[in-house]
């Protein structure tokens, strides 16, 4: 199984980006998935939630994002997208894909990020940095 991220880059305050997550060697639709935010220059590794969608496709969002971001996917090409729009410096850090036929939901994850490792498939992440 392969998770691969893409989509990062800088861009200024109000500004867009799309982030994409391909996943190979699975049948997608069994699949749970979500993105989190890991901040850079954090005292740990800690990684927020930010979106999640379930096999039946119902989404999840972090309260941060809510009404900003719009989490998707495409199952006839085996892809998860991350819209963000109106992006706010809070927004910048590596944004990690993770996918899961382990958990039930994926959507508690985005709430209370604990104990990520339960979620079989994580990608490498995409770096976004938001600034002027």
């Amino acid at each position: 199984v392969q998770v691969v991220e893409s989509g990062g880059g800088s861009v200024q305050p109000g500004g867009s980006l799309r982030l994409s997550c391909a996943v190979s060697g699975v049948n997608f639709e069994e699949y749970c998935m979500a993105w989190f935010r890991e901040v850079r220059d954090a005292p740990e590794k800690w990684r927020e939630g930010v979106a999640s969608i379930e096999r039946d496709g119902t989404t999840t969002y972090d309260d941060s994002v809510e009404g900003r971001f719009v989490i998707s996917r495409d199952t006839t090409k085996n892809i998860m997208y991350l819209q963000m729009n109106n992006l706010t410096p809070e927004a910048s850090g590596t944004y990690y894909c993770a996918a899961s036929t382990f958990v039930l939901r994926c959507s508690p994850f985005i709430h209370a990020p604990r104990e990520l490792d339960v979620l079989d498939y994580w990608g490498q992440g995409t770096q976004v940095t938001v600034s002027s």
